[in-house]
């Protein structure tokens, strides 16, 4: 079926959910999640109370009905805010200051003084039934292929208790993710095809991974809202796999038509994005009544002396950092891979030792990973045990003590556990030895080409030789 968005009045807009990189919001708690045995237990039921309007949410009002009882499972890293038992501590600053530049990034006006705000839930991921939130900026934009896209609002909340199991009216959370800091961008629903809602997302996804947020799954969710012939909103929440973020609003659209054709009205809903491309409905979509002030808590005062200096220390996008990697001919390969590990500090501290970007960024993203393959040990220990070791080695090659073909082997030395002077200690053999020893592997395995040689080579000298220094020994015997 071809679908023409004109004519269909499609309008969109999406909501991004990403956690910031720092402690927890409202309490000095670390934001780690845990797979262990919980230290502790309890059981809460959860009840609708109107909001700032006097009303009862309609979606609170769903949640209510369903009478269902939680259970919250806590360990020595969570505490008493968690539990909604000790008032929550001020708005931690680190993670204003990380929002504040996404809001700047994002062309948004910063509020400067600003109500903290308890928004209604009591679907069980919050022990209190509300989740606290705040307003930082709104009304910023994005530049598209197509023309501007609005940026409604950017608020600054708590993410939710994490959900490990439901059985029947009872559902069990762990406290670990809850409270963690979470950046909520909205953008206007100015967006008025697919591609455009896709380009839009990879573009605040840009924008967000320059700064401190955190990686890996779950740490950021993304909801899309549509709408076709004005008529009734649908959010699709969790629409994560890029790949698919096409697919699935064409097939919301396609649900929506069919629903319009049978005379059905599209239900106001919030739905659930499948893995095949479908949706599943989820709850009523909440309104505004579910929102009233956070009394515990004062006024959020944003100075005129933060902003400037937040935009005095902004990030670079990753957009420009990746032109930057490009000029020093790195491949995008390893490109790829310095950003998506989050290396390029490292990067560039260890270019300024040894000015070979494609040899450092080997050493510090593929060697860790051989090592740990070879050695059975876990990759984040190698890492942590070979960072500041990498400086030795380099100021080693510099000064000609070792050659660049012998590194691997130096730093696996210093995994097994030599010491630095033991592990750079390199026995070399002289160049007839080599010569002698070059000519009898290729006596013995005749007709084989100059990359064969040099692997069997290297494998039996062991690091003795270089590698550049081998292969100009091989053409030299095979000429003759």
């Amino acid at each position: 079926m071809d679908l023409d968005y004109k004519k269909l009045k499609f309008k969109s807009g999406l909501e991004i959910h990403q956690q910031l990189d720092t402690n927890k919001l409202f309490c000095n708690c670390l934001s780690v999640l845990r797979n262990d045995e919980p230290d502790f237990e309890v059981c809460r039921k959860l009840h609708a109370v109107a909001g700032e309007s006097g009303e009862i949410d309609v979606a609170a009002r769903y949640q209510a009905s369903l009478k269902k009882e939680f259970v919250y499972q806590g360990y020595n890293t969570t505490c008493l805010v968690e539990l909604d038992e000790e008032p929550p501590y001020e708005i931690n600053q680190d993670a204003l200051k990380i929002a504040l530049q996404i809001s700047i990034l994002l062309n948004c006006k910063i509020i400067p003084i600003t109500q903290i705000m308890r928004k209604t839930v009591i679907d069980g991921s919050n022990t209190s039934g509300f989740q606290r939130t705040v307003l930082i900026a709104r009304d910023g934009y994005v530049e598209t292929s197509s023309g501007k896209i609005g940026i409604n609002t950017i608020c600054l909340e708590e993410d939710s208790a994490r959900k490990v199991n439901e059985d029947g009216k009872k559902k069990i959370y762990r406290l670990d993710r809850l409270g963690i800091p979470l950046i909520e961008i909205v953008t206007s629903p100015d967006i008025s095809f697919p591609e455009q809602a896709k380009e839009v997302a990879l573009h605040i996804g840009d924008i967000l991974r320059s700064c401190k947020v955190k990686r890996g799954i779950g740490t950021i969710r993304q909801d899309v809202n549509i709408s076709i012939r004005g008529e009734n909103r649908v959010e699709l929440k969790g629409v994560q796999d890029m790949k698919m973020f096409i697919k699935i609003i064409e097939n919301e659209i396609k649900r929506q038509l069919k629903l319009s054709d049978s005379s059905r009205p599209t239900n106001s809903e919030v739905r659930n994005a499948l893995a095949d491309g479908e949706s599943e409905f989820i709850r009523p979509m909440p309104g505004a009544d579910r929102m009233y002030p956070e009394t515990d808590l004062p006024l959020l005062k944003i100075s005129k002396e933060l902003i400037n200096h937040v935009k005095k220390t902004l990030p670079k996008l990753r957009g420009e950092i990746k032109r930057e990697l490009e000029k020093t001919g790195l491949n995008k390969e390893m490109i790829g891979l310095l950003l998506s590990q989050n290396k390029i500090e490292d990067f560039k501290q260890f270019l300024k030792i040894y000015n070979k970007p494609n040899f450092i960024a080997k050493m510090i993203l593929l060697f860790p990973k051989e090592i740990a393959s070879r050695t059975g040990k876990q990759l984040n220990e190698i890492e942590d045990l070979l960072f500041d070791f990498y400086g030795d080695v380099l100021i080693a090659l510099t000064e000609n003590k070792i050659s660049e073909s012998d590194v691997k082997n130096v730093l696996m030395k210093f995994v097994l556990g030599k010491n630095i002077d033991e592990a750079l200690k390199i026995e070399k053999a002289d160049l007839g030895e080599i010569e002698e020893k070059i000519l009898k592997i290729i006596r013995g395995k005749p007709g084989l080409s100059p990359k064969a040689y040099m692997g069997l080579i290297m494998a039996q000298m062991k690091g003795k030789i270089d590698g550049k220094k081998a292969m100009e020994v091989v053409n030299k015997v095979m000429k003759n």
